[in-house]
C-alpha cells in the first residue's frame, strides 16, 4: 500500500530524467493529473496523457531535457502525510529568483505560488520543482 502517491509520482520523474527516459507512467489520480499540468504549463515536461488500462488508468508523462539534460533540475516533496505545510499568500516567495515553483493545493484548486500570490489565497505546498 503506497501512503504518499505525489512523493511516488516525483521519484518516478526523478528516476525517468536521470535514467533520460523519454517518458515515465504511472498510476492516474486527478491530484497527480492536475500536478502534471502545472508542470506543463510551466514548461518542465512536454506533455502528458491519461490512459485507460482496462483497470483504473495510467498516467503518461513525456519529459523534456535541453542539450541532453533534463529541464527538471530538482523536484522537492514539502508537505508530507506526516508533516503537512501550509503557508498564506503573503508566505509564498519566489523558488529560485523566479526560475522554479512551488505547487501549492489551495481551495480554488491546484495552482503555481505565483499563481496563488496573484489570487492572493495560500495552501498546502506541495512540492518544489526547479
Amino acid at each position: 500500500m503506497m501512503t504518499d502517491p505525489i512523493a511516488d509520482m516525483l521519484t518516478r520523474i526523478r528516476n525517468a530524467n536521470q535514467a533520460k527516459s523519454k517518458r515515465v507512467d504511472m498510476p492516474v489520480s486527478r491530484l497527480k493529473t492536475e500536478v502534471a499540468r502545472i508542470l506543463k504549463e510551466s514548461h518542465f515536461i512536454h506533455d502528458y496523457k491519461v490512459l485507460d488500462d482496462g483497470r483504473h488508468g495510467v498516467l503518461r508523462i513525456y519529459l523534456k531535457y535541453y542539450e541532453d539534460r533534463p529541464v527538471i533540475r530538482s523536484l522537492q516533496r514539502v508537505s508530507r502525510p506526516g508533516r503537512r505545510v501550509y503557508a498564506g499568500a503573503e508566505e509564498l516567495k519566489p523558488i529560485r529568483n523566479g526560475l522554479g515553483i512551488a505547487i501549492v493545493s489551495t481551495s480554488q484548486g491546484v495552482m503555481t505560488d505565483r499563481q496563488a500570490r496573484a489570487a492572493r489565497t495560500g495552501g498546502e505546498v506541495m512540492a518544489l520543482v526547479w
